[in-house]
């Protein structure tokens, strides 16, 4: 008697709450959250919609990304020269030119780091005839890296009036000397010419 009616219990208390959950919900009963702006709901359907991101975290990482993918291009291109990735004081035709022009012959500055170790060492020794030759040595180095300097940016000026009349040049010697100053192997952008190619 008793498990019989517990069980007709039972039934329609399983279908009460299946009907209950199938029925749409009272517009008057409380959702639990306040309701949005319209303005707040529109930007977050339009953001949703965009692919932007929906918080701080997603945009940080998804900025830290991009800025790893675009350190990896630029990196190829100053192996490659591939002029699209390369930074912006690489860019440019007149950049470009001052590069191979550089690049197309010998300068004393590129063979200036040997040489200071080499002078380094001698005036280490301890005998008076060395140090004073090490000393002479960089009086000598030094004079002819400035000689040098000054040839070049003459020569490179001339250059850039003939071929790039109308185009900014501003910076673009000082750009050639500094590159003058590293050794040819670890230029970056990596050289484009071989030596005694006139761009």
């Amino acid at each position: 008697m008793f498990r019989s009616r517990s069980k007709e219990e039972k039934a329609p208390t399983g279908k009460v709450t299946a009907d209950l959950s199938t029925q749409p919900r009272d517009p008057q009963a409380p959702k639990g959250r306040p309701t949005p702006k319209r303005s707040d709901a529109q930007s977050q359907r339009r953001r949703a919609s965009s692919g932007a991101p929906l918080d701080r975290k997603e945009a940080m990482r998804r900025q830290r990304e991009a800025r790893r993918t675009d350190l990896a291009k630029q990196r190829e291109a100053l192996s490659n020269g591939d002029e699209r990735y390369l930074p912006v004081r690489d860019k440019g035709p007149v950049r470009r030119f001052v590069r191979d022009y550089v690049d197309s012959r010998f300068c004393i500055a590129e063979f200036f780091l040997p040489l200071a170790v080499i002078i380094l060492i001698l005036s280490v020794i301890q005998i008076q005839n060395i140090q004073t030759i090490s000393l002479l040595l960089w009086l000598v180095v030094i004079v002819l890296i400035v000689l040098d300097s000054i040839g070049l940016s003459i020569r490179l000026k001339k250059q850039l009036k003939e071929r790039f009349p109308d185009t900014p040049k501003r910076g673009a010697v000082a750009y050639g000397l500094m590159r003058t100053l590293q050794m040819r192997r670890l230029r970056l952008p990596k050289p484009q010419v071989k030596r005694g190619e006139r761009p």
